[in-house]
């Protein structure tokens, strides 16, 4: 029996009540096809600035290390809103993923069949929508040098960050993404702002280089801002896209719209020898602790895990496969509730998928 340590960071908000129902599926899964989950809980964002003073325990990247994956919630929240820059939840997160060197975030927004309507957008347009939003995740605006405040003779204040990019960081995500493309429908968009930024024209060189390598694939590059308008004027144009930190974290946010609800959209964090899956809604502060918070995004996040960091795509083509059926049946949560529909709490909507996982075996 093949037994696998999965660290699990729930975090703040949300994350704490999310969190368990994926476990809850991955060991339904794990039983069902004869394999062992650990699970190993760590603090990691505000909880842990309050128990231990920093966002990253030094003991919960120890576990994250040891670990063949991670199980993540989401961090932050209004009580550290007025913590300085570098001492705030999501530093934790942040630095996390630099040092698992986890460079590839991978974020699909599909547009389920039964909840077109719930998208803000005509179903004319987002019917069909199939998206594979590819984000550089360790360069970048974010993590640039120079950085930072200084004061300036006349008494106001200059603010600094830096956009660079190495060609190795530029040409690993690029690969992942051909990758990717090559596993959906060849067609990769790269999104960059070759008419302004030098480090784009550097983008757009080494993407175009590395496509070279994959004459089935048909590249595109787009810029940012046209690549955001067609985005919500006709999405189903797009297939994979390929973006560095800043404009992928933005055009992520945008695709997630398209599906009618974060609750829905799960993403992985890959690159390095341990990969990272989490939800894409965040902490939502405002419904923590009522149990309403809608768990498909964390379940299709542990799909993921099952695919990508344990290569049991059977097994996670039977979580998926598990969320629609609980979809097509009428069950929802309050996100994406709608006329006629049967409401379900956190826990129930998780009850409900592992028990179509389990089914389906």
């Amino acid at each position: 029996m093949a037994t696998y340590k999965i660290a699990v960071l729930g975090g703040d908000g949300i994350g704490q009540e999310v969190t368990p129902q994926a476990q809850k599926v991955l060991s339904v899964v794990g039983k069902a096809a004869g394999a062992s989950f650990e699970f190993e809980p760590a603090l990691v964002g505000g909880v842990a600035i309050d128990a231990t003073g920093g966002p990253l325990p030094e003991s919960t990247l120890r576990l994250c290390q040891q670990s063949h994956a991670i199980l993540f919630g989401s961090v932050g929240g209004p009580k550290w809103d007025n913590l300085l820059q570098e001492q705030r939840p999501e530093r934790g997160l942040l630095a996390l993923r630099k040092e698992l060197d986890l460079f590839a975030n991978l974020r699909p927004a599909r547009c389920f069949p039964m909840l077109v309507d719930a998208s803000p957008l005509k179903r004319s347009v987002v019917e069909g929508t199939d998206i594979m939003v590819i984000r550089e995740l360790t360069g970048g605006l974010y993590f640039g040098e120079p950085r930072g405040r200084e004061k300036l003779p006349d008494g106001g204040e200059r603010a600094v960050n830096t956009m660079v990019y190495t060609s190795r960081e530029i040409e690993r995500v690029a690969r992942a993404a051909f990758d990717v493309a090559m596993k959906r429908k060849k067609r990769l968009t790269s999104v960059d702002k070759a008419n302004v930024l030098i480090v784009s024209q550097l983008w757009r060189e080494v993407v175009t280089r590395v496509g070279k390598d994959y004459p089935a694939v048909e590249l595109d590059h787009v810029l940012v801002d046209n690549c955001a308008m067609a985005l919500v004027h006709k999405p189903t144009q797009f297939d994979t896209i390929v973006a560095e930190n800043t404009f992928g974290d933005i055009l992520s946010d945008e695709a997630a719209i398209l599906a009618g609800s974060m609750g829905m959209l799960p993403s992985a964090s890959l690159g390095g020898k341990v990969g990272l899956y989490e939800p894409v809604h965040g902490t939502a502060p405002d419904i923590a602790g009522k149990g309403v918070a809608n768990p498909i995004a964390a379940i299709l996040s542990a799909g993921m895990l099952l695919r990508y960091s344990l290569d049991r795509g059977a097994d996670a083509a039977r979580v998926d496969a598990a969320v629609l059926k609980v979809l097509e049946q009428g069950y929802r949560t309050r996100d994406i509730h709608g006329e006629g529909m049967k409401a379900v709490g956190t826990e129930e909507m998780g009850d409900l998928i592992a028990r179509e996982v389990e089914r389906s075996y």
